[in-house]
């Protein structure tokens, strides 16, 4: 006889109050165009990417250019990002722009080892929000679970 084990897969939209949920959903929706729900799915990802972030602080982990949406927004509250970063990784989790050429154009098979981290810390994966690598105008990004200064030797002089 066997035993069906099922594991329980969390959502990044519980690591947050409602109404910040609401609040991040809607500025997504409204800046990028999108209909609520789907806002709501990017919300959700970037929560559980950061979250993911914070339980692997030694590696570097990259958005797709969908999640990546829903992170600029977040950045924009400062005080309830902060606030965040501090509960779940115990520091600010910093936005790093990957400024090296090489970078750019990237596929999903970048995203294997965040997609790894999320699914390694409990959380559910909408695939379908990590087909394309993030471009932060006009860099990409990562997220730095240190001190931010990963990649300050490769940054490119403005």
């Amino acid at each position: 006889m066997s035993t069906l084990t099922t594991v329980a897969t969390r959502r990044g939209r519980d690591l947050v109050a409602p109404r910040l949920f609401r609040q991040l959903s809607d500025r997504v929706a409204a800046e990028n165009l999108v209909d609520r729900e789907y806002a709501e799915r990017v919300v959700d990802q970037t929560l559980a990417f950061l979250a993911a972030c914070a339980a692997d602080p030694d590696s570097t982990h990259a958005p797709s250019h969908t999640v990546d949406l829903g992170w600029h927004a977040f950045l924009l509250y400062t005080k309830e990002y902060a606030l965040f970063c501090r509960q779940i990784a115990g520091h600010f989790i910093h936005h790093v722009p990957d400024d090296m050429p090489a970078a750019r154009g990237a596929t999903t098979a970048r995203h294997a080892p965040t997609i790894r981290a999320i699914q390694q810390a409990g959380y559910n994966v909408d695939r379908e929000l990590w087909q394309t690598s993030a471009k932060c105008d006009p860099d990409e990004c990562s997220a730095s679970g240190k001190d931010g200064d990963e990649n300050k030797d490769s940054r490119i002089p403005r």
